[in-house]
């Protein structure tokens, strides 16, 4: 699978359905609340590690993130989602007691939920 269809078919998948902040998601930042299910299909396609980070807005809000770590190097499809000055610290496993930060993402229901969403929402843009 190339880099270039997959971000395509995700970023055309992402719908108020599969960010975590439907409340505030918009057609003008659509990669808003979609980090953690979109680094679990890049996960399903590109293997890889999930890793998580706090995203330091220049407001001195801090939001929980979550991207892929791929034979050495970040890949963060969703990271135009914050305005710019936005400082995303380092990214680390969190999985608490599971054996993945995938594991723990996908442990919450409404997350989970989320993913299979998307998940199936790129496969159908993928088919076409």
């Amino acid at each position: 699978m190339e880099l270039t269809t997959l971000t395509e078919a995700i970023e055309n998948s992402w719908c108020k359905e599969t960010s975590s902040d439907p409340e505030n998601w918009n057609l003008d930042n659509p990669a808003w609340g979609q980090c953690a299910v979109t680094a679990c299909v890049i996960n399903d396609y590109l293997g890889g590690k999930i890793v998580w980070a706090e995203a330091l807005l220049p407001d001195g809000k801090k939001i929980s993130h979550y991207f892929n770590f791929l034979i050495g190097n970040e890949l963060d499809l969703t990271r135009q989602q914050f305005p710019k000055g936005t400082v995303i610290l380092p990214g680390i496993e969190k999985k608490k007691e599971f054996a993945s930060t995938r594991e723990y993402v996908l442990s919450f229901e409404v997350t989970q939920n989320r993913y299979e969403l998307l998940k199936e929402s790129v496969e159908n843009y993928l088919e076409l």
